[in-house]
This record gives C-alpha cells, sequence and structure tokens, in this order.
C-alpha cells in the first residue's frame, strides 16, 4: 500500500553550531524553497540547548514536518517530540558521522538531501529508548562516551572525521575495558568487553557497525566487542570499516525487543553521540515510532 505523500509545508530548524550548519543554513532555506517546499518557519539555532524547544514549538503549532538540520545529536534530540504526533521528520545531515542519514540512505551532501525531502516517500521507522529517552540510530558503551564527552569541538568543526579518528586513537590509551550483563528475559549473560553498541540503525560513528540492525524490525541489537584486549576494539573497528570476511570475529550480539543491561564498572552511555545516560539501563524499542523521509527504494 502506498504511504501518504510527504507534505511539501515544513518548518526548517538548522543546528548552526554544527560543523556545517552555520554555513549551509542560507543555502538550504533558498534551496529547499526552490524545490518547491513552502516554510512557514525558519530558525538558525547557534545555542543548541534551543533546538529541541524549537523542534517542540513547530510541531505543537502544527507544523506537517519539521527538517532538522545538525550533527546525530541534534537529530536524535528532535525525536522525542515526534512520537505520536501527526508531523513528518526529514533531516539534513550536516554533522561529522552523519549516522542516522547514512542508515537510513539519504544523500550526506545537501543538494541530495534537499532531493530526497522533495522526491522521497514517507518511512514508518521504530527508535530506540534507553532508560526512558528516545533516540534514532544507535547508542554506545566504552570507547565512544570517552570519546564523545572530551572531544574538543573545534576539533570536529575544522577537521571532520579525521580530527575525530584522532581524538579516538588519544581516548585509547586512557580506556578500560568492563564487565557487561545482557538480560533478554530468556537467559542473562555475562562476558568481558571493550565497547557495546545498542543499534536501532546500522551505522555508528560513520561506520557501518551493526549490519543485521534494522530501524523497522521491531527488535534492538545489542553489539559487544568482547575481551579484554583493545587491539581487539582496534581491529573490530578497522575490519568492519574495510568489509573484511573477519569483521565478525570480534563480536557477540544480543537481540529482543526489551534487553537488561549492566557493566561493572558502571558506565557512561552515549545516544546519538551525546552523552545522557548511565548503566545499568533498560533498552527497548518503540515500534513504528515516527514518521522520517527516505530516499525511495
Amino acid at each position: 500500500m502506498e504511504s501518504l505523500p510527504v507534505p511539501r509545508q515544513a518548518v526548517l530548524v538548522v543546528n548552526a553550531h554544527s560543523r556545517k550548519g552555520q554555513d549551509l543554513f542560507r543555502e538550504a532555506r533558498q534551496k529547499l524553497e526552490a524545490a518547491g517546499i513552502t516554510l512557514i518557519a525558519a530558525h538558525a539555532i547557534r545555542d543548541p540547548s534551543k533546538l529541541t524547544q524549537t523542534v517542540r514549538k513547530a510541531i505543537a503549532d502544527g507544523a506537517p514536518m519539521v527538517i532538522v538540520g545538525g550533527g546525530d545529536g541534534s537529530l536524535s534530540g528532535a525525536v522525542d517530540d515526534l512520537v505520536g504526533k501527526d508531523c513528518v521528520f526529514a533531516l539534513l545531515p550536516l554533522g561529522t558521522a552523519n549516522s542516522f542519514a547514512r542508515t537510513l540512505g539519504i544523500p550526506l551532501d545537501l543538494d541530495g538531501a534537499i532531493d530526497t525531502i522533495v522526491t522521497g516517500r514517507r518511512r514508518r521507522i521504530d527508535l530506540g529508548v534507553v532508560n526512558g529517552d528516545y533516540f534514532a540510530n544507535c547508542a554506545a558503551m566504552g570507547l565512544s562516551p570517552l570519546i564523545g564527552s572530551s572531544v574538543p569541538h573545534n576539533l570536529k568543526r575544522y577537521f571532520g572525521r579525521f580530527g575525530y579518528l584522532l581524538w579516538a586513537i588519544w581516548c585509547l590509551f586512557r580506556f578500560r575495558p568492563f564487565r557487561l550483563s545482557v538480560d533478554d528475559g530468556r537467559e542473562k549473560r555475562t562476558i568481558w568487553a571493550s565497547e557495546a553498541r545498542i543499534a536501532n540503525g546500522t551505522y555508528h560513528g560513520g561506520v557501518e557497525l551493526i549490519e543485521n540492525a534494522s530501524v523497522d524490525n521491531g527488535v534492538m541489537v545489542v553489539q559487544a566487542v568482547i575481551g579484554r584486549s583493545l587491539f581487539a576494539l582496534f581491529w573490530d573497528w578497522f575490519s568492519r570499516y574495510l568489509k573484511l570476511p573477519s569483521r565478525e570475529a570480534m563480536t557477540v550480539e544480543f537481540r529482543g525487543p526489551r534487553l537488561l543491561i549492566d557493566t561493572r564498572p558502571r558506565q557512561r552511555i552515549s545516544i546519538d553521540g551525546e552523552v545522557t545516560a548511565r548503566t545499568p539501563a533498560v533498552v527497548e524499542v518503540a515500534k513504528r515510532a515516527i514518521d522520517v523521509v527516505a530516499p525511495r527504494p
């Protein structure tokens, strides 16, 4: 059955503090209107803490579609207010990793992302939930929160993914493995891990790490890099980036609609790049929670 059409009216909200946001806000506004999207309002948000309330107001005022431009943290912060609302979510990937856009197959260039909004389709997708907090794509424990909570913003802004990689290598030498327990309701397993990814989508950090995750199958995936060796963590990222045949050797996966997670010692959890939670955690899937604009098959 054909889905409802993508609205032609929208509110544009761009995180102008993101790596590309300030430079591309005016260009995005002009190109959206030239492509036939009527912008009810357009906001360049220079204080990231105000982005969520701007999106919330647009939804409350009855916007049929909200277009959010920014990185994964900005996009994830916007989805909470879309749950249960008759408002379509469209995105302009203006961040460093753009993992959510990659998961949905949205082009990472501005023209391609706008073309998706104009010619794409409405797609009903799941959201992940960690301790009651909705997220769009992927959460993580281990090295990722250490990087996310300490990486200098200007490093990401001026050097992009390469700068992020350099900081990750620096953090690698300060990081220690942890004991991870996962209870899927049938059994509880405890292992040593150097990283654990809580996945609704396939990409994390701009790399396709969780290949069998899906945003519309009603299942969450916890993928753990097993063991106490930091070399194993490095090799896992390297082999998955290059899609080597051995890329599954370092991980174990747990799947289900609801998973209970605990760690020793307690771990911070980065949710789509923003460190907002700690273990222990209840991980759930919110089935068919929001409508997004995605490319046509």
